[in-house]
């Protein structure tokens, strides 16, 4: 199946469910209306595009709206068929694929954002949590590239974009809690992974470098610290 019709966007350039979507949208050489969403404030098109959760990344193909960036992929994939294939032929590795995706949504991101919100007496415990799912991680990607570059062999897939999409606020989280989360002696295999991901062709662009997410990323602290303060 080839899909036609219009396509649109909304989102954030910050947000990495949205870059998801952005580098399967390159893989796949779609045309398509990026709509700006911004921080703090939700568009009548969002609203309506995603009124159960109300949040980006939205993707609209011909007035029809889909949403949750995992899904999203999904539905790119599966409605170009023809080019790029983000997920594995095999249905066995297509499923494991999706197991190791919904690990890094459901384990790691909800891990990376208690480490970011924690205070220095609960990063410890949170941090060695954080390192024991990167290890899991790091063998996986022995398993899935089977000494090719990607997750995917040869080019970046599913999982490669699930879990790359986070390296920008993985690296930012490093420079504003002073530790290492992928380095040599912990992650060997993820770090070499992470340079060829963010030097992928279709990841160029999209995922903003460490300095502005730091910028970002601390900004958004502050409004929720002070949100907090104030109720």
């Amino acid at each position: 199946m080839n899909g036609k019709g219009s396509v649109k966007l909304l989102g954030s350039s910050p947000s990495p469910f949205v870059n998801r979507v952005q580098i399967s949208l390159k893989l796949k050489s779609i045309e398509h209306e990026f709509l700006l969403e911004t921080f703090g404030s939700k568009s009548e098109l969002l609203l309506k595009s995603n009124p159960v959760h109300k949040k980006i990344p939205v993707l609209i193909h011909d007035d029809k709206p889909i949403s949750e960036s995992l899904i999203i992929i999904q539905y790119i994939d599966e409605q170009w068929s023809s080019g790029h294939s983000i997920f594995p032929a095999d249905p066995y590795d297509r499923a494991i694929t999706r197991f190791w995706a919904a690990y890094v949504d459901d384990k790691l991101i909800p891990s990376f954002r208690d480490f970011l919100m924690a205070s220095e007496k609960e990063r410890p415990a949170i941090l060695e949590k954080l390192n024991e799912g990167l290890g899991f991680l790091d063998v996986a990607f022995v398993k899935f590239s089977k000494g090719k570059l990607f997750f995917g062999g040869n080019d970046i897939s599913y999982l490669d974009i699930a879990f790359g999409s986070f390296l920008g606020c993985l690296k930012a989280i490093e420079k504003l809690r002073e530790v290492s989360l992928l380095d040599e002696s912990k992650t060997p295999h993820l770090v070499v992974w992470a340079e060829s991901f963010l030097s992928h062709e279709a990841v160029k662009g999209f995922i903003l470098d460490t300095d502005t997410l730091v910028e970002k990323i601390s900004h958004e602290l502050n409004m929720i610290k002070s949100m907090v303060d104030n109720k």
